[in-house]
C-alpha cells in the first residue's frame, strides 16, 4: 500500500456535481493498493494513519497525532499512486491492484481506522472524484508498508 498524507485544514469531496465527503482539520488520505496487499498491510496502515504525529502541540512541534487534535481522515482510493512512468511519457498502471481487490482492502483501511477512534470520510471507490483541498503547513508525508 502506498499513501500520501497531508495535513489539511479542510477538504471536500464531490461526484457528479454533489458533496459526498467533508472534514474539517484532519487528513487528507490519498491511498494505493498493489496487487500483492493484504490484511496486515491495511492494518499497518490504518494503525501509521492513526498515530502519526504531524500535527503541532503547544510549543510548535510536531508532535500529536490526528486523534490528539480530534481531526479526522478522508481516505481517497487512488489506483495512480501506483503509476510508473520511468518509460516514456505516458504511466503504466500495471502495479496497481485490480479492483476486486483494492476496493475491499480500502474499505477495511477505513474501517480499522475508525476502530482506532479516528473518524473517517471516504471517496467513492472508482469515481471521478473532484477534491477541494486547504491544506495545513503544508505537511506531506509518503508512506508505503
Amino acid at each position: 500500500m502506498r499513501a500520501v498524507i497531508q495535513r489539511v485544514k479542510k477538504t471536500t469531496l464531490s461526484v457528479d456535481g454533489e458533496r459526498v465527503a467533508a472534514i474539517e482539520g484532519g487528513l487528507a488520505v490519498y491511498l494505493g493498493v498493489a496487487p500483492d496487499d493484504g490484511e496486515k498491510n491495511a492494518q499497518a496502515m490504518a494503525k501509521k494513519i492513526a498515530q502519526l504525529r504531524i500535527f503541532e502541540d503547544g510549543q510548535g512541534k510536531m508532535n500529536l497525532s490526528v486523534r490528539d487534535v480530534g481531526g479526522a481522515v478522508l481516505l481517497i482510493s487512488q489506483f495512480t499512486l501506483f503509476g510508473d512512468c520511468t518509460h516514456g511519457n505516458r504511466p503504466s498502471f500495471i502495479g496497481a491492484a485490480r479492483p476486486e481487490h483494492a476496493q475491499p482492502l480500502y474499505e477495511q483501511t477505513a474501517a480499522l481506522l475508525r476502530g482506532l477512534g479516528v473518524p473517517v470520510q471516504t471517496g467513492v471507490f472508482g469515481a471521478d472524484m473532484k477534491i477541494e483541498q486547504f491544506n495545513d503547513g503544508p505537511v506531506t508525508i509518503l508512506y508505503e508498508c
